[in-house]
């Protein structure tokens, strides 16, 4: 049984919120007089009006169908999904398919998948009668970058994913002259995440400090995404990432089980285990070195979402998020394919955390940069953009 009562910074009290289970690990979390937190605040004022909303997303939907469809008339394609074999992504594909969409999914190796996501991008695949293109990275440049991040002892060890499958997938986009990539991404389960547990994946700044401090890493083909690359997909491409599953009252539990009937869909045991390595990073390194649980937001999401009570959050919340019968194969496997001695992978893993704002970071000219093209460009309220 795990219950969260360590402190993140020096003489500062552990508080959980009131109304959802965010609570101290967020070391800049704020809570108002009646004790509840800023990110269920802003869930509730804010986010929440991006999820689903009945007939009035029903009608967007619509819309965004019909526009979809009009952008890739005469293409082969009218959308990019990102297909990792996980539940959301697959679900993505699946609605996207009944809903009339030609769809081309897209897959991005990194050498981390798990026997259970390959077979269900195949089975996918082949079952919706849907086109796929995978996207291999060099893995020993890759494997040199992710070891810095490691060495960095940061929350975002898988940022180097992400900035990938974000390049991998906007390059398709342009080249097949595609608009419109449909994330499974979605406010009811994601919708609060704080920035200090997973900083932008796309501040390049950032990402360059540490490959150059904690490499050496030599990008020969490594897909980077930062803003230039952003600005030029979004603004001279007109290529837009949309959260699908925001316009569906999207229920994880119901969709596996259609996945498995409909798609011959395997679970591969837990929150993004689709990935060993995300799996991994997401259950244990972050809980063993930040006292960060993910599960934590996803769980405070749900109960603002409405679709489960706070006791059972802090029920589920008290047993530990990792496979403990297999931590230590899984320790062995990812040092050893990492190239580090169990003894180094031991020494990262007990070395102190730090945030991202103790690199150098693009963080403000970023935040600038958003704010204007959601103000000029943005219309669509369920972009991700």
């Amino acid at each position: 049984m795990y219950i969260c009562i360590q402190l993140v910074e020096k003489n500062q009290e552990y508080r959980i919120c009131n109304r959802c289970i965010m609570d101290t690990t967020d070391p800049v979390i704020r809570f108002d007089d009646q004790g509840n937190c800023n990110h269920c605040t802003e869930f509730l004022e804010t986010r929440s009006r991006y999820s689903y909303q009945g007939e009035q997303s029903d009608v967007a939907l619509a819309s965004l169908i019909h526009e979809i469809k009009r952008k890739g008339k005469g293409r082969p394609y009218d959308c990019i999904v990102g297909l990792s074999g996980g539940v959301d992504s697959s679900f993505t594909a699946w609605k996207a398919k009944e809903l009339g969409l030609r769809v081309l999914a897209v897959h991005l190796d990194n050498g981390w998948n798990s026997i259970e996501a390959n077979q269900n991008i195949r089975s996918i695949a082949n079952k919706l009668a849907i086109d796929y293109e995978t996207e291999v990275l060099d893995w020993e440049e890759f494997k040199q970058i992710q070891r810095a991040f490691l060495k960095a002892s940061v929350p975002e060890a898988d940022t180097p994913t992400d900035i990938a499958i974000l390049a991998v997938l906007h390059k398709a986009a342009a080249k097949h002259r595609i608009q419109y990539i449909l994330s499974g991404g979605n406010f009811a389960t994601e919708g609060i995440l704080p920035k200090h547990w997973h900083y932008n994946a796309k501040d390049l700044r950032y990402f360059r400090h540490i490959c150059r401090q904690f490499g050496p890493v030599s990008f020969r083909s490594f897909p980077t995404f930062g803003l230039i690359k952003e600005a030029y997909y979004k603004l001279f491409r007109g290529i837009k990432m949309v959260y699908f599953l925001n316009y569906f009252p999207f229920d994880k539990a119901k969709s596996i089980e259609l996945l498995k009937t409909d798609l011959d869909w395997k679970d591969y045991g837990g929150k993004h285990y689709e990935s060993k390595y995300t799996g991994f990073i997401q259950s244990y390194y972050l809980l063993n070195k930040f006292n960060i649980d993910y599960r934590r937001a996803t769980l405070s999401s749900q109960i603002c979402a409405g679709s489960i009570k706070r006791g059972e959050a802090l029920d589920a919340i008290k047993q530990i998020p990792y496979r403990a019968e297999t931590l230590e194969h899984e320790k062995n496997y990812i040092a050893k394919k990492l190239g580090f001695s169990m003894d180094e992978f031991e020494e990262i893993m007990l070395k102190s955390g730090k945030w991202y704002t103790e690199y150098p970071n693009d963080e403000k000219r970023l935040i600038v940069f958003y704010n204007l093209y959601r103000r000029l460009f943005n219309k669509e309220k369920l972009s991700s953009f």
